[in-house]
């Protein structure tokens, strides 16, 4: 597999013999796309009678074209803990898992809650990473939850959003006035909806298995008493919000009431949640500590019915690489967090061919809603949309091993899993970035 400093777009590239799928309108055919100075010109089964001349061609052997999938939450070490990961080390992940937009976490050392840093970033980005990074910002000054930041100068900056990452705001005036005030600029307020007091030293989902196994557990209440807080304070001020993972029955019960009185608020939900349940930390796997933690069975099953009807409107990939250090250790002591970029996709194609979701719907939470949400052009197929596309070959058969994985962490809670799913080719602005040998 092979991954390239970003080159200049061929002038016109014919993805021939293709799956067209477009999540935006849920239209598949077969048929051939044609991307032009970085933009789609043209798709369809007409372009196979009169193929352009002086294109050059990519022959996706009936393999699937979509969208890039855009990640609304992925933790990148730079600046401050690049052992961990780079702008560049993640930006080569995610382009071999399909991914052609990144939103980086605020929470680096120093904290992105300065214009300064939201540029610094941006630039770097621009100069190193192979797709789109686009830094989020800090909600509140050094992500302490008391002060907020500059929300009109880190929008104006090119933040994607404002946020503490994988800190909760526990002071309520403080969410109030930030939502007002993101509500006059047009901002969007991405909250982690987790209450610290009721997480205590708590490592695992709340119940028989945690008892059984000795560890403290997380209450399901940590989140649902902060996302109902919220909610409460969106229909007070009138501010855009997204709870930025809801993992459990009782969360989708208070989003689904909360759209249904109108409130503009939508939710994203980790690819851990949808595929992996609390059994599957078994004998103390640290690479399956989290947060949310991992919950019950039925949680899960609730999260995946509530994506395919719509109601979770994303999947991020809640991408959090650790080195051995934080890892290595007893369960209840090791850092929370693991890679997700590069498995995304594969792992979210579980369920398709478990039947539990549809494909189209798979890819719209991955493509089309996180970028009608963030304001982007990407995410669908249409004339003039940017050329951000993906060929995949949804059956493909493989065991996911560590060491074949682009990220400087390996922390990978997939580690020797067979799944079904592979990426060929990523394109970005017309211009191929990722090509699988």
């Amino acid at each position: 597999m092979t991954t390239r400093p970003t080159p200049a777009p061929a002038r016109k590239l014919l993805l021939a013999n293709a799956r067209l799928v477009d999540p935006a309108t849920g239209r598949e055919e077969f048929g051939d796309l044609l991307v032009e100075d970085g933009l789609i010109a043209d798709f369809g089964a007409a372009l196979r009678a009169a193929r352009p001349e002086g294109a050059t061609v990519l022959d996706c052997r009936g393999e699937v074209v979509a969208p890039g999938l855009i990640d609304m939450r992925a933790f990148v070490g730079e600046p401050g803990a690049e052992h961990r990961e780079t702008l560049a080390s993640a930006s080569r992940a995610a382009a071999a898992g399909g991914v052609t937009t990144v939103v980086c976490m605020p929470d680096t050392n120093p904290p992105v809650d300065e214009p300064a840093v939201v540029d610094y970033l941006n630039r770097r980005a621009r100069d190193t990473a192979i797709v789109r990074m686009i830094p989020a910002a800090a909600l509140t000054k050094g992500l302490a939850g008391r002060e907020m930041t500059e929300i009109g100068l880190l929008r104006e900056a090119g933040a994607a959003f404002l946020t503490d990452g994988a800190r909760s705001v526990t002071n309520a005036q403080v969410m109030r006035r930030a939502l007002t005030y993101a509500r006059d600029f047009g901002a969007l307020i991405v909250h982690h909806c987790e209450d610290p007091d009721l997480v205590g030293d708590g490592v695992m989902n709340e119940g028989e298995l945690a008892s059984r196994l000795g560890l403290h557990g997380i209450p399901r209440e940590a989140e649902t008493l902060m996302l109902e807080r919220d909610l409460r304070l969106v229909r007070l001020t009138g501010g855009r919000y997204h709870a930025a993972m809801v993992s459990c029955a009782d969360s989708v019960a208070i989003m689904a009431r909360a759209k249904s009185d109108g409130l503009d608020v939508t939710c994203g939900v980790s690819i851990n949640s949808l595929a992996l349940n609390e059994n599957d930390i078994g004998p103390y796997r640290t690479f399956l500590k989290l947060s949310p933690p991992l919950r019950h069975e039925d949680d899960r099953i609730a999260v995946v019915e509530a994506l395919s009807d719509g109601l979770i409107d994303v999947i991020v990939s809640d991408h959090n690489p650790q080195d051995v250090e934080t890892k290595r250790q007893p369960f209840a002591e090791c850092a929370d967090g693991a890679i997700g970029l590069e498995t995304m996709l594969a792992v979210g194609l579980r369920l398709v061919h478990s039947g539990e979701i549809g494909l189209a719907a798979l890819l719209r939470a991955m493509t089309t809603r996180p970028a009608e949400i963030l304001g982007l052009p990407q995410g669908r197929l249409a004339r003039g949309a940017p050329a951000d596309l993906i060929v995949f070959d949804p059956d493909e058969p493989f065991v996911q091993d560590p060491a074949d994985l682009h990220s400087r962490s390996k922390n990978t809670p997939f580690d020797g899993a067979r799944l079904q799913g592979r990426v060929h080719v990523t394109i970005v602005g017309g211009a191929i970035v990722y090509q699988r040998d």
